[in-house]
């Protein structure tokens, strides 16, 4: 950008660039729509991974008030990538299938932003990797994630910076089911008020998460039905089999103990 040049609203939001970003491949009224809408989920994407590395540095600082304000924050994000669902679901099966061949290989599933807020978040398949060439940046970004502390990780430090006794150190724990991590997050709750709403609001963010995977698939549904998804995926076959996964299990599981 010219710095010598007076900064409009056009100039700092880069509105030339980010306008020219549409280009659809046919004639189809409805393939704007399409396009429109994925790269604002992209954009969506890019907010929350900033996002959620602020939180896991706020649980890392053991900063509660910002610890929260940031979960507030990705949890609205969550609401409007529910929302934006709604809008895709004004296209109907035809007008999707007008254009659908001239995607080719191109998927959704491939997005490595939603990848790397999964990553983050503590869902760490090392087979998603395979769907990204070996050393190309996509591929990169997703391997150095691995390498850093989840936010699940930086959440047991944060609790035992508050004095919660844990079974074994945080940067070992998995977000799996564990009866002793259980015992240690209900102490949370009987103990420490005001650290038991952080646990409320990762369970906010959790529900939200499966909130927008389950609206995705009925959209997939409603739009190809049981066909394959583009790029060789298996369409919403794969996308029911990612519905009711919890991203913090023990978080779930002490719900009947409280």
């Amino acid at each position: 950008m010219d710095h010598d040049k007076a900064l409009t609203y056009a100039s700092y939001l880069r509105l030339e660039q980010l306008l020219a970003q549409q280009q659809p491949l046919s004639d189809e009224h409805d393939e704007m729509l399409f396009i429109v809408v994925h790269q604002v989920y992209e954009l969506w994407f890019k907010q929350c991974l900033h996002e959620l590395r602020y939180l896991r540095g706020a649980f890392l600082a053991a900063d509660t008030p910002r610890a929260l304000a940031t979960l507030k924050r990705v949890l609205t994000v969550l609401k409007t990538l529910v929302a934006q669902v709604d809008i895709l679901e004004t296209m109907t099966p035809l007008s999707f299938n007008s254009f659908r061949s001239r995607l080719q290989a191109a998927s959704g599933f491939q997005s490595f932003q939603f990848r790397a807020v999964e990553f983050l978040l503590g869902q760490r398949r090392r087979s998603v990797l395979d769907h990204y060439a070996p050393g190309g940046c996509e591929r990169r970004e997703l391997e150095a994630l691995l390498a850093e502390p989840s936010i699940y990780t930086a959440f047991l430090a944060y609790l035992g910076s508050q004095g919660v006794v844990l079974p074994v150190p945080a940067e070992a724990a998995e977000p799996n089911e564990d009866q002793q991590v259980q015992e240690a997050l209900l102490d949370v709750y009987r103990r420490l008020p005001f650290q038991a709403q952080v646990c409320e609001r990762l369970v906010d963010l959790d529900e939200g998460l499966q909130e927008w995977r389950y609206r995705h698939v009925k959209m997939v549904e409603r739009t190809i039905g049981a066909k394959p998804g583009t790029g060789g995926s298996a369409g919403a076959a794969y996308l029911r089999d990612t519905l009711f996964k919890p991203l913090f299990p023990d978080l779930w599981a002490i719900r009947s103990k409280l």
